[in-house]
């Protein structure tokens, strides 16, 4: 998906993973109780700063905090822009 927004400093624009239908038990989770999801895919990143270059590179799958980042809606779809330094850790396939 190509973006036409690019992040300025450390910032990092993450697709959050959808958040979970249902329990493993089966059961089905109403959309008022689903947690918000706390890993997602970069998909643009900041230049970085001039001491503190850019770790993370598009298309790795991420952590971070619950409420970390500011939610935006770009082309329909739900992003969210937060600070590399709210990234807890690449997750490695």
């Amino acid at each position: 998906m190509a973006l036409n927004i690019q992040p300025l400093g450390d910032r990092v624009v993450i697709e959050p993973a959808p958040a979970e239908e249902k329990t493993s038990s089966g059961i089905i989770i109403p959309d008022t109780a689903k947690e918000k999801p706390q890993q997602g895919v970069v998909l643009a990143v900041g230049s970085g700063k001039p001491d503190e270059p850019i770790t993370v590179k598009v298309g790795d799958t991420v952590l971070y905090g619950k409420y970390g980042g500011t939610e935006l809606k770009i082309d329909g779809k739900e992003l969210l822009m937060m600070r590399e330094s709210d990234i807890f850790a690449i997750v490695k396939v």
